[in-house]
């Protein structure tokens, strides 16, 4: 058993996180914004005692010091998990709104917990594929991602819209925390899982229809008749299930292999063509809403994709992944368990 400290336990990715970190035996103290999601929270999980389940309150991540009371715990922390990053879409300062946030709240953790938790051994850190991806080479055919690659932005481009500002939050963030681990010497190795778009079932009593994670907003659009005339562009081209993603972290927590390790953490290919299709196969009431084999639009682009290689987290943390038929099917379960 590891006492853990898990951000951001509300979340889309985090929620499930800790489901497998429950299952897994450890004790967990979670961080939430407020009162009323750890309630919700504990509810869901009833019959976990406050000696397995816990919360702590951090209001805002980006703060200096917003996290120097929350490593503190008794018995202490062995190993944090860190999910939690601020997003806005209406931005209308990217380096106040999207760079300072991302930047300040990874480094922020890292060095509350040098200070106030010398007993954290692993620190596991949600990056992204934006801090993988160059997306000034378009779909980049033949290329081969892994994880030895970086996005390259500036700061220059990061400022110049809000896309470039949250793909170079996500890399500036990552870079950040190796900066920290070279630099510092600290008494933790790190690993950073780095996802392209999450797909998987919401987590019912944390979720409404509206409040859906960006990337599961597609699939409630499907649904609800949105793309039966034209379905949307599928802008990036992998995806992970939430479920796996949320092993991955716990394994990167667990496994003495994945210390100081960037794992790209990807299923392989998906479109939005593909996701109607499986709709409409496996939920005949969504039929007429959803696309035919005609419609335009969501097929994968005519000159070709990159390459993923995601080796590594399949040797170092054993992650087998569900197929894009299954999650899509699960997801769209959860989804109408909340009205869709």
């Amino acid at each position: 058993m590891t006492r853990v400290l898990l951000t951001g336990g509300s979340g889309f990715i985090a929620a499930h996180v800790l489901d497998i970190l429950l299952e897994h035996g450890h004790s967990v103290v979670t961080t939430v914004r407020s009162q009323e999601k750890a309630d919700k929270i504990k509810e869901a999980h009833s019959k976990y005692g406050k000696d397995k389940l816990d919360f702590v309150l951090v209001e805002d991540i980006a703060k200096e010091e917003a996290f120097d009371e929350a490593v503190k715990s008794n018995p202490p922390f062995e190993a944090v998990i860190h999910t939690a990053s601020p997003f806005h879409f209406k931005v209308t300062d990217v380096q106040k709104e999207l760079l300072d946030p991302a930047i300040i709240g990874t480094t922020g953790i890292l060095k509350s917990i040098k200070k106030s938790a010398p007993t954290v051994k692993r620190v596991v850190i949600t990056s992204s594929f934006a801090a993988v991806l160059d997306p000034f080479k378009g779909n980049n055919p033949g290329y081969e991602y892994s994880e030895k690659d970086w996005n390259g932005i500036s700061h220059e481009q990061a400022i110049e819209n809000p896309v470039n500002g949250y793909r170079a939050s996500k890399t500036f963030a990552e870079k950040a925390a190796w900066d920290f681990v070279e630099q510092q010497s600290p008494n933790f190795s790190v690993a950073a899982l780095c996802p392209p778009l999450v797909l998987g079932p919401i987590v019912h009593y944390l979720n409404s229809l509206d409040a859906l994670n960006t990337s599961n907003q597609r699939v409630r659009d499907i649904m609800q008749g949105k793309a039966k005339e034209q379905i949307p562009e599928t802008g990036t081209f992998l995806w992970v299930d939430v479920r796996d993603l949320a092993l991955a972290h716990v394994k990167a927590m667990e496994v003495d292999g994945a210390a100081n390790k960037r794992f790209f953490i990807t299923a392989g290919y998906f479109s939005n063509k593909e996701i109607a299709a499986i709709i409409k196969k496996n939920f005949p009431e969504y039929a007429d809403k959803c696309p035919s084999d005609s419609t335009p639009g969501g097929d994968y682009p005519k000159d070709g994709i990159y390459k993923y290689n995601n080796k590594q987290t399949r040797e170092v943390l054993g992650i087998k992944f569900t197929s894009l038929e299954q999650s899509i099917v699960d997801t769209v379960k959860s989804l109408k368990a909340v009205g869709a």
